[in-house]
């Protein structure tokens, strides 16, 4: 009996110690790496190709391998890079897209799970999903979703898998499909939701008075809404998705499988110190100045920062235009459309080329009455980034033209674009370094990428902005715990060239 009571209380003392321990290792705070968030510099590059490579990049951090979009020469595939040295990667494989159909065009990995998104060969079929091991490349499941799979990312918790299905028309306009959402639950063995927006078929002329557009041959609310970009909460429950074309972000239940709301982001007013532009190619000049011009937000990537139990939606503000030459193009330049005289008094002067007049508007808003004459003139895009109210949609900071004010500082800003959409920002990512949150954010036109301090999401303070390859479009940052030499990295992939370039910032 004694022998018996002697060793449950030493069992019972050796749990204790158990718990205790256990309990110390819990509590134990993640190492935060002392970084200087103002001093990002380019450590490494590698060159993957021609334009159309080096679009998107994934990164694993259990292989330490890159996977990179490579669609070039009729050879689609994933490239794989060796990463564990990014001062000197190396090219060790790729994935070939051609049993899965046409271009992939966005990769996300979780977990050893490599997700691709990869349209069809006829872009207006519906495309697929395929899913590989990170470590062999073996494929895991092939998903067929929507239209036109124009990005994809795994929530948070890996349990799901979810697509913008842009849904693009063909080349002539025949052919429409309808814009969806899928959501692949990966637990389930890859079972998949494709949502559309046909719930909001009531809504739309209340939506349209806010600055959501629904426009084109035929003007279908289905086929007109084109998701673009997605982001997912922290908590893998909700989405919010980018809808370009349509000026709008939408929100998404992902534990109900459902569309909630769609928020309309209205326009922005050009005719203000704070936001003005240079809308001239062939004024000779770089001058930011005042114009009577609204300018669509129209944003591609969005990334999300949740603060103060608020989430706030990241935005790059590219502008887009529907142009399907012999079929349908919106825009046209401000010297080729009738001015109102009473709007625009002084018309004649401002439809020289070297004022308004090359400025690329578009024929969908402005003409109120449809006769042809323009009492308003909206342009597309907003030079900017912008945060917004996950939750209610609001806007809380736009960055004015501060990103075309330091890019012209820096040398980096392309005068033969400010006809169009500027520096056209495209890409968006939101990470912590050190004690910092930061955005990144990728200028296709002016090959570069400006770095913002985002720890006060409504006020985003500039800190540097960086030279980048041609036309970045991937922007990726790899957290100093995931990175494989213990520091921040933020990686740029750019299509133009085929670069993908890595910088890291210094430590204190």
């Amino acid at each position: 009996m004694k022998r018996n009571l002697l060793f449950g209380l030493m069992l019972l003392a050796f749990l204790g110690c158990k718990k205790d321990t256990v309990k110390t290792v819990e509590e134990t705070p993640e190492v935060i790496v002392n970084e200087d968030p103002a001093t990002f510099a380019e450590i490494g590059s590698i060159d993957v190709g021609d334009e159309g490579a080096a679009e998107i990049t994934a990164f694993d951090p259990i292989t330490n391998r890159l996977f990179v979009v490579n669609n070039t020469a009729n050879n689609n595939r994933i490239d794989v890079i060796d990463f564990k040295d990014p001062k000197n990667m190396t090219k060790i494989g790729s994935i070939s897209m051609a049993p899965y159909g046409g271009l992939v065009n966005s990769l996300s990995v979780y977990d050893g799970k490599l997700a691709a998104a990869i349209e069809a060969v006829n872009k207006t079929e519906n495309g697929k999903v395929a899913v590989f091991k990170t470590s062999d490349y073996s494929e895991i499941k092939v998903i067929s979703v929507g239209a036109l799979p124009d990005m994809i990312t795994f929530s948070p918790d890996g349990k799901y898998i979810l697509t913008a299905n842009e849904g693009e028309p063909s080349a002539d306009y025949t052919v429409d499909p309808i814009g969806t959402v899928s959501i692949i639950s990966v637990n389930e063995n890859y079972a998949v939701n494709t949502l559309n927006f046909a719930g909001f078929a009531g809504q739309q002329e209340a939506l349209t008075k806010k600055g959501f557009r629904i426009f084109g041959p035929g003007k279908d609310l289905l086929k007109d809404i084109e998701p673009e970009y997605i982001t997912v909460s922290e908590d893998s429950k909700t989405a919010w998705v980018t809808l370009q074309e349509n000026n709008a972000i939408a929100k998404i239940n992902i534990t109900t499988k459902t569309i909630t709301d769609i928020f309309p982001l209205g326009f922005k007013d050009y005719n203000t110190d704070a936001n003005g532009i240079d809308p001239s190619d062939k004024d000779k000049a770089m001058i930011l100045g005042k114009w009577p011009v609204k300018g669509m937000y129209l944003p591609d990537a969005i990334a999300l920062l949740e603060s103060g139990g608020t989430p706030y939606l990241f935005t790059a503000n590219e502008g887009d235009v529907r142009e399907y030459t012999g079929a349908y193009v919106e825009s046209k330049r401000i010297k080729d459309v009738k001015l109102d005289p009473t709007a625009f008094p002084t018309a004649s002067l401002l439809q020289k080329e070297d004022q308004l007049g090359r400025l690329n508007i578009t024929t969908t808003l402005g003409d109120t009455n449809g006769d042809g004459i323009f009492k308003e003139l909206y342009s597309f895009g907003a030079r900017s980034f912008s945060v917004w109210n996950g939750n209610t949609g609001a806007q809380v900071y736009d960055s004015k033209n501060e990103l075309e004010v330091k890019t012209i500082a820096a040398n980096l800003y392309d005068d033969n674009r400010s006809d169009d959409k500027g520096v056209e920002p495209e890409g968006i990512a939101v990470g912590a370094v050190g004690t910092k949150k930061l955005a990144f954010i990728g200028m296709e036109r002016a090959d570069a990428v400006a770095i913002y301090d985002v720890t006060n999401p409504a006020a985003p303070t500039f800190l540097q902005v960086l030279k980048t390859g041609d036309a970045p479009e991937g922007v990726l940052f790899i957290s100093a715990k995931n990175s494989p030499t213990k520091k921040s990295l933020l990686l740029i992939s750019s299509e133009g060239d085929g670069i993908i370039k890595v910088y890291t910032p210094k430590t204190i």
